[in-house]
Order: C-alpha cells, then sequence, then structure tokens
C-alpha cells in the first residue's frame, strides 16, 4: 500500500496530463469519452491517477493549421488514486495544493504537421504556478464526426513545485511523470 504523500506526486501528473489533453482536442470535448492519466513511479513501483474534470476550448483543422489553437483547464482536485485518504493527501500544501492552485492549465502557440497524423503542439504548461514551455507529441485520427487526440508527455514533477518539504527528495516518489491523455473531440 502507498503512503499518502508519495500519492500527491501522482495527482501533479495527472493535473498535467490534463493539460496535455486540452492541447489535441476540437472545440470541445467529451468528457465522458476523454481521459488524462499520470503514471509516477513510488518506491520504484508504477502508479497510475486520472484527473476526473476538466474543460477545453480547441480550433483544429488538419488543412488550416495557421488558426488551430487549444486551451485546456484541469480541476486538480479531481485527481484520483483509488483512495479518499490518498487523494486528500495529493490535494494538500505538499503535493498540488488545490485550494492555493485549484486548476493546471495549458495553452496551445503553435501547431506543426508531421507524418502518418502526427502533430506537435507546442505551448505554456502552468501547474502550481509554475509555467514551462512544452512540446507534445499527438497522434491525431478521425472517429466518425469527433476527432480524436491521443499522446503521453514526460514531465518533471519538481520543476512544477510538486512535493514540498521531504517529497522534494527523488527517492521515495521519482520525478520522471508520464501524462497520457485520450481527447475525443464533440466534432465542429
Amino acid at each position: 500500500m502507498f503512503a499518502k504523500q508519495p500519492i500527491r506526486s501522482l495527482s501533479l501528473g495527472l493535473m498535467l496530463a490534463g493539460a496535455t489533453l486540452a492541447t489535441s482536442a476540437l472545440a470541445g470535448i467529451d468528457t465522458a469519452k476523454s481521459s488524462i492519466t499520470a503514471t509516477f513511479k513510488q518506491m520504484n513501483v508504477p502508479v497510475d491517477g486520472k484527473f476526473n474534470k476538466m474543460s477545453a476550448t480547441i480550433v483544429f483543422d488538419p488543412a488550416n493549421l495557421a488558426v488551430a489553437k487549444a486551451e485546456l483547464d484541469v480541476d486538480v482536485a479531481s485527481f484520483d488514486l483509488g483512495s479518499p485518504e490518498y487523494n486528500d493527501e495529493v490535494a494538500g500544501k505538499d503535493w498540488f495544493d488545490t485550494k492555493e492552485f485549484p486548476h493546471a492549465t495549458f495553452v496551445s502557440s503553435s501547431i506543426k504537421a508531421g507524418a502518418n497524423g502526427a502533430y506537435s503542439v507546442a505551448g505554456t504548461l502552468t501547474v502550481r504556478g509554475k509555467s514551462t514551455n512544452v512540446v507534445i507529441p499527438v497522434q491525431y485520427h478521425k472517429d466518425g464526426a469527433s476527432q480524436v487526440f491521443d499522446g503521453v508527455l514526460p514531465i518533471k514533477r519538481t520543476q512544477y513545485g510538486i512535493g514540498q518539504g521531504e517529497w522534494k527528495d527523488t527517492s521515495t516518489v521519482a520525478d520522471d511523470v508520464q501524462l497520457k491523455f485520450h481527447i475525443v473531440s464533440n466534432g465542429q
């Protein structure tokens, strides 16, 4: 069983994953079909958490990337590690500090096409009041009237101040977090 405070790191990862997810969606997202998860290691064991609440404004047309944009807002308090006790821990001041920083955001600055449905989405990721420029690799495809965006964004939790005090030490909860997203747009 995991300790409370290491689970807080997972919450950060999920929040960031939420931010990544919004980066690749279209006009609005279908929150029932979309997901953002964060995977990190606690005592060298992989742990997954999920952000349950997010919203996005996304404009995406593969034929007109000059006007493409994405803005994502993730409710950090919605991070779920599968235990109310762990969820409360990661919401606290040492981890996400959801009272002071209730949202994580991503705002795109450019979207560039690659090969075979791959795109690079550049923008600013803000978590816990700390902003960094990131480039997110995104795989895109159509599913009926919906657009689907998948990808993984590796981040360092300590870069965003996730894990304060004794949790700055990455020997128990690793610094590396993989934010995995599956975004399904509502269509245009």
